[in-house]
């Protein structure tokens, strides 16, 4: 098949330093493989519709399942976007994500805590918060179910923030406490204030046009079909799905 996804040497070598070591009987050819994981991700095919160029398709899986445990995809992603420190700026947001059938089916925690999906008025969602850079660029990521407010995700992304002058978000973000936790980090808010506030918020307009540029992040993540619908059960491989598309458009 001619349009089967291959990493190249270049990009292997940037990723070798973050596997974990192989124990006992060495482990099978990892450039076939994560080529193999790439593709089912990002076209959201079962494992058994694997193309045979990758081999059989339980390696391909055992393989996603063992390392998304581990957390491996969402350490590469982490430390790919770690050498590119951002100084200046990052922007907060957040995203719904379909939940299939298939990751609803059986009985989680009651309000979603156990798989992280909700409803919403769209239908059973999860919930992705992200932080990214002025690019664009993803740094950290957080899921909760469909239904948890943003700033579920604001806060358990505060302690990743990087040392940047702005943080931009909209006006699901606008908190005294966040407000006064940004500038505790030396971090100035750019974010338009609820129109509930008896008191305008000011703040810079023509800086905070620039946070469309994590909108155009979230519509990229959703190119991959795994990612916009969520086939996964367990959260922490889906977490990885994300971490894994994230690492292939911006990183590699």
């Amino acid at each position: 098949m001619s349009d089967l996804f291959w990493l190249n040497d270049d990009q292997m070598a940037r990723l070798v330093r973050y596997f974990p070591k192989s124990h006992g009987k060495p482990r099978v050819d990892d450039k076939r493989v994560l080529s193999g994981i790439i593709f089912i991700n990002r076209n959201g095919l079962r494992w058994r519709d694997a193309p045979k160029e990758y081999g059989p398709h339980k390696t391909l899986y055992n393989r996603w399942k063992r390392w998304s445990e581990k957390g491996v995809f969402a350490q590469i992603m982490i430390g790919l976007a770690a050498e590119h420190g951002e100084e200046k700026t990052v922007m907060i947001d957040a995203t719904y994500l379909k939940a299939h059938r298939t990751a609803t089916s059986m009985g989680g925690q009651k309000g979603g805590r156990g798989r992280l999906i909700g409803r919403t008025k769209g239908g059973m969602n999860t919930k992705l918060h992200a932080v990214c850079d002025s690019q664009g660029r993803p740094i950290s990521f957080f899921v909760t179910a469909g239904q948890a407010s943003d700033y579920i995700g604001a806060r358990a992304l505060l302690s990743s923030l990087p040392k940047v002058e702005w943080l931009l978000g909209d006006r699901g973000y606008d908190a005294d406490w966040f407000r006064e936790a940004l500038q505790d980090k030396g971090i100035r808010p750019c974010t338009p204030g609820r129109k509930s506030r008896a008191k305008t918020v000011r703040y810079d307009k023509r800086r905070y046009k620039r946070r469309n540029r994590i909108e155009i992040m979230f519509g990229r993540l959703k190119d991959w079909r795994r990612v916009a619908t969520r086939y996964d059960r367990c959260p922490k491989v889906f977490l990885s799905a994300i971490a894994l598309a994230a690492t292939v458009i911006y990183w590699l």
